[in-house]
């Protein structure tokens, strides 16, 4: 009689790593500490214990509007935030470079902090900025959030580009890339537009994520990507990472959202006009506030839409190319049963049911992001 493997026992015995949380912005913002108690976020130290994560990217994300003309300024300051909590909590945590450092992290029994810089807008167009992010422990760059910047074009809403700038990467773009390469830094193509995707693939040295997204076959927003594009990262010998938000994972859901936009708007225009009348940026979890209440007006999608979209990637781009990008404590909703980082071994034991091996699962968790970011290292200082 051949034993059924566990999937409690499987999750738990896996390199369980995040690829996108938005956290910093509470430790900068509301002076809140990573060990304490979990409050309104989706992430804190006891739910990824309990969770079995073992390291996560965290997200500097300086947001676009609020902080324009100050971009590497506020950059630099959730930078510090997520190296300040390693200073303060080294029993418990650890900065981590390399592939090595997520392994030596987890044998010391410490959660493995690592960063990714989230929108290009914060290298001020200077190379020599994106250098000092890296040598600060900035790991990946997603090149755009929902806004374009001078030399990529994003598939958000502020994605018109600027006047002279074509679709896609400009020049410029393409020795961003090029120096990301050179560095080791993973290329993010979460946020980017179609074409910016295509050029990346086209000029990229070294595998790419897509670090939080989801399958536009299934939800049809522009930041999810199409079968083509999971196609054209698996050849690439890269991974996408699969996004919770409620609105890249369920359609339905998603056209709820977009009904209430217009109210939204309005109140996002009040918080706006409130904070600059104070002569301050609008802190995330002040709009992210707003978000919620909206959210909380729409029935949250089943689980079984999230689990979709694992499988989707998987029959379209393969096992080896998926992962996981919950976006936490960046979004207003997610699917029924998730609620923190102490859910996430409902992922393994749902995809277990549906026959997944134990194999597979421990490159989901986990493997496939340190297979890339392996890969990427491997193409440091060498040239084209």
């Amino acid at each position: 009689m051949i034993d059924t493997p566990d999937p409690a026992e499987i999750h738990a015995a896996a390199l369980v790593i995040d690829t996108h949380a938005d956290t910093p912005q509470r430790f900068a913002d509301e002076a809140w500490d990573f060990t304490s108690q979990l409050g309104t976020g989706h992430l804190n130290l006891a739910s990824a214990r309990s969770g079995n994560l073992a390291a996560e990217f965290f997200a500097i994300w300086a947001e676009p509007s609020a902080w324009h003309g100050r971009f590497a300024h506020r950059t630099l300051a959730l930078i510090d935030a997520v190296l300040e909590q390693v200073r303060r909590h080294p029993n418990d945590l650890a900065l981590c470079l390399t592939p090595a450092d997520i392994r030596a992290a987890r044998a010391a029994g410490k959660f493995a902090v690592l960063m990714g810089l989230e929108g290009g807008h914060s290298i001020e167009n200077s190379l020599a900025l994106l250098r000092i992010y890296h040598s600060l422990g900035i790991r990946y760059m997603t090149l755009t959030w929902a806004n374009s910047n001078e030399w990529a074009e994003s598939s958000g809403e502020l994605r018109t580009p600027l006047s002279s700038q074509p679709p896609g990467l400009t020049s410029f773009g393409r020795e961003v890339v090029a120096e990301m390469n050179r560095l080791g830094m993973i290329v993010d193509v979460s946020h980017a537009s179609d074409a910016t995707l295509a050029d990346v693939l086209a000029f990229t040295r070294a595998p790419i994520l897509a670090t939080h997204s989801c399958a536009r076959a299934l939800c049809d927003s522009p930041r999810n990507l199409t079968d083509s594009q999971l196609r054209a990262i698996a050849a690439n010998g890269g991974a996408v990472m699969v996004n919770f938000y409620s609105a890249f994972v369920d359609e339905n859901y998603r056209q709820a959202l977009i009904a209430l936009k217009p109210e939204r708007a309005r109140a996002h225009q009040a918080l706006e006009a409130e904070y600059e009348a104070r002569n301050k940026p609008i802190p995330h979890h002040a709009s992210n506030a707003i978000d919620r209440a909206f959210a909380s007006r729409i029935p949250r999608p089943p689980f079984e839409s999230l689990i979709a979209h694992f499988q989707h990637i998987v029959s379209v781009a393969g096992i080896d190319h998926v992962g996981i990008g919950t976006d936490f404590d960046g979004i207003s909703a997610m699917p029924e049963g998730i609620d923190s980082a102490a859910d996430l071994p409902k992922i393994t034991a749902t995809l277990m049911a549906r026959g997944h091996s134990a194999e597979d699962m421990h490159k989901l968790l986990g493997g496939n992001l340190m297979r890339v970011f392996s890969a990427v290292q491997a193409v440091a200082g060498t040239q084209a």
